[in-house]
């Protein structure tokens, strides 16, 4: 699971031009500012990501004009993501190592936009267990699965801002999920409505095996719809066989979409060789979106082209380890203030 609060290690620290009382300081691989001064290099610090939303603690009391959530922000030009404490602020006996997860200790919880009323639909049960759920992990936190898998040939997809959709065919059963739960079904209800739309159902029944489809749902009334795009409709960007318990292969993915008709998030690069740069791969990700030229992508997902395990476990993938993983547009988050 994502350590939004953790201890480490401040890898280095540069000044900021203009910036007298500030710093930049690089922990994993992100970028962040402190008050000069305030940590050395090497020192170790409680680290929180952004998304996270803090208790109601004295220490904490400068968040309240934000709603106690880390942002993304600016500051003197620099874009700063999460925010570093002493260890002081760590309850007295707990373990000060790093890597160390301070997430449930500090009380920090991950911050979840509000449910709009088109996806707010009646649970019917939990998220399946036998397909993996659809959270990413940030590139900024695997420097060493980018060096593992470095010149790894990958394919480079973009990351739309919609609502997480899972529609699947298993055992004879149907089902549609958000991103946590199995639905019921409800014509009022957008997941629902662009599964009869699109006629999923019927399409994956008619592969005749048990497979689970993801995708992004997009459009009007989900996530203030950015994109500016009409109706609602969903961009598919995974593929699993859950007999076998493994995700296709981008091949096998395209083939299986252009037989079903059914759409795929926008492809930026099928033939990518992986750097094991962070600020290069964020770089890439600070781009416009390919479905609105007007608006700035939420960023970029980087998956191999062959299916490779032994890497990240997203949130609630508990099934395959899949090499695959996300970068933020720093952009993005800034003017949408996410």
């Amino acid at each position: 699971m994502r350590k939004l609060a953790s201890i480490q290690r401040i890898n280095a620290l540069t000044p900021i031009e203009g910036a007298d009382a500030i710093e930049r300081a690089s922990v994993l691989g992100w970028q962040l500012v402190v008050k000069k001064g305030e940590f050395q290099a090497g020192d170790l610090a409680v680290y929180c990501e952004i998304d996270s939303l803090l208790p109601d603690r004295p220490e904490f009391d400068f968040l309240k004009p934000r709603g106690m959530r880390i942002r993304t922000v600016r500051l003197r030009g620099q874009v700063s993501q999460g925010i570093c404490f002493p260890l002081a602020i760590v309850p007295a006996g707990a373990v000060l190592e790093e890597g160390a997860d301070c997430t449930e200790l500090l009380g920090v919880r991950k911050y979840e936009p509000p449910m709009p009323a088109c996806l707010d639909g009646v649970a019917k049960g939990r998220f399946p267990s036998f397909i993996p759920k659809t959270d990413e992990t940030r590139v900024q936190v695997l420097q060493e699965v980018l060096d593992t898998y470095l010149g790894e040939r990958c394919y480079v997809t973009e990351k739309l801002d919609g609502s997480s959709a899972t529609y699947f065919v298993n055992n004879n059963e149907f089902g549609v999920c958000s991103r946590n739960l199995e639905l019921l079904e409800d014509q009022e209800n957008s997941f629902w409505k662009v599964a009869r739309q699109l006629d999923i159902e019927n399409k994956l029944r008619a592969t005749g095996k048990n497979i689970a489809l993801q995708g992004e749902l997009v459009g009007e009334g989900i996530q203030g719809n950015k994109l500016k795009l009409r109706g609602q409709t969903v961009y598919f960007f995974n593929a699993f066989d859950i007999d076998r318990s493994r995700y296709f292969s981008f091949q096998e993915f395209v083939e299986l979409l252009t037989r079903l008709d059914l759409p795929m998030v926008p492809v930026l690069a099928v033939d990518y060789a992986l750097q094991n740069s962070i600020d290069t791969i964020v770089g890439m990700a600070t781009r416009k979106s390919t479905l609105c030229k007007e608006a700035w992508a939420e960023g970029i997902i980087i998956r191999p082209y062959l299916t490779q395990t032994g890497g990240p476990v997203s949130d609630g993938d508990v099934i395959t380890g899949r090499v695959s993983f996300k970068a933020i547009n720093p952009e993005f988050l800034l003017k949408y203030g996410e």
